[in-house]
């Protein structure tokens, strides 16, 4: 399979990519590098720098041949989608637009967009699945269900298939320490708690200890990074052979505690990492976990490494290889 990563130089991307090389397929990386790292992407795989914005360059590397199309190229951070509206409408949703139709117009007629949990807003019950409704809370998980939406008309006027991979926080690293090229400005948790750990931080803060959970602290969806990645080349895959589209759901069913994380990162890495507890924020629900049963009942997908000790351990790792790069003591 040829298969071409829009925004495969960063961090889900890289992971993506390498899943598809281990099996042997072709990977073309497209990505204007405003996040990824050129470092990070595999001498196995062709490059192309590029924006999603820039139609010409768009078609110019679609006109290649490819197979699949991946789109993982979105801006991402849901409080900054509420103050800078235009720039994820224009990056996610015109810059998608340009993607899809432009691989139409090329005859590349599969497509996985790498959506997001963000889709659903306030869960209505636990584990969320693919029955829940959307309500995005967020600009940010607007655009991913805007996406959507653009990708089914696609399906029915232009016969394109699709996939859309539903997810809530993608963490750790590749567990054969293939990647070492640390996420750019980090804003979810456990890399906030690794540079805490590195002494790139003070301290953690952690947002409310009073919630209904199982030590106070508000419980995460988290899924290995490396599951996602096998997710999305099993649901090329599916597309491809069942010739059907695809939303589905990517959870781990159980979730993390805030508490969880720090401590286990603590036993981990060895280091004190202070936290400081904190005032709740708004709209933080208590609890946000995911099902994955229709996930594997199609693609017969399951998360091998969302383990907390696991994605606590390959993101450490990561952290301290950079560091002794740096020549700082670990």
């Amino acid at each position: 399979m040829k298969v071409l990563l829009f925004g495969g130089a960063g961090y889900i991307g890289t992971h993506v990519a390498m899943a598809f090389m281990d099996r042997g397929d072709h990977v073309g990386i497209y990505d204007n590098l405003s996040s990824g790292l050129r470092s990070n992407v595999s001498k196995d795989a062709e490059f192309f720098e590029g924006d999603i914005l820039d139609r010409q360059r768009v078609r110019e590397v679609l006109s290649k041949g490819w197979d699949c199309a991946v789109f993982l190229a979105a801006f991402k951070a849901a409080g900054e989608s509420m103050i800078k509206p235009e720039k994820y409408s224009e990056n996610n949703i015109t810059g998608a637009l340009i993607v899809i139709t432009e691989c139409v117009a090329a005859g590349c007629m599969n497509f996985i967009l790498s959506s997001s949990a963000a889709t659903f807003g306030e869960p209505q019950y636990l584990p969320i699945d693919e029955k829940h409704p959307t309500n995005p809370e967020n600009y940010y998980g607007y655009t991913k269900l805007c996406i959507e939406e653009n990708l089914k008309w696609y399906s029915k006027l232009k016969n394109l298939r699709f996939a859309a991979l539903r997810y809530f926080n993608a963490a750790g690293y590749d567990v054969n320490g293939r990647m070492l090229g640390l996420e750019k400005n980090p804003a979810n948790l456990i890399p906030v708690v690794m540079e805490a750990a590195a002494g790139m931080r003070p301290n953690v803060l952690i947002f409310g200890d009073d919630y209904d959970t199982i030590d106070g602290t508000g419980v995460r969806d988290y899924v290995h990074v490396t599951d996602l990645a096998d997710a999305h080349v099993r649901a090329a895959d599916y597309i491809m052979k069942q010739n059907k589209d695809l939303i589905v759901g990517l959870g781990s069913e159980t979730g993390l505690s805030v508490k969880q994380i720090v401590e286990a990162a603590r036993r981990i890495t060895g280091k004190p990492i202070p936290a400081e507890i904190v005032a709740r924020r708004p709209g933080d629900p208590a609890k946000l976990v995911a099902s994955s049963k229709m996930a594997y009942d199609l693609l017969g997908w399951k998360a091998h490494y969302s383990d907390l000790d696991t994605i606590i351990s390959s993101t450490w790792n990561v952290y301290k290889a950079n560091l002794k790069a740096q020549g700082k003591e670990v």
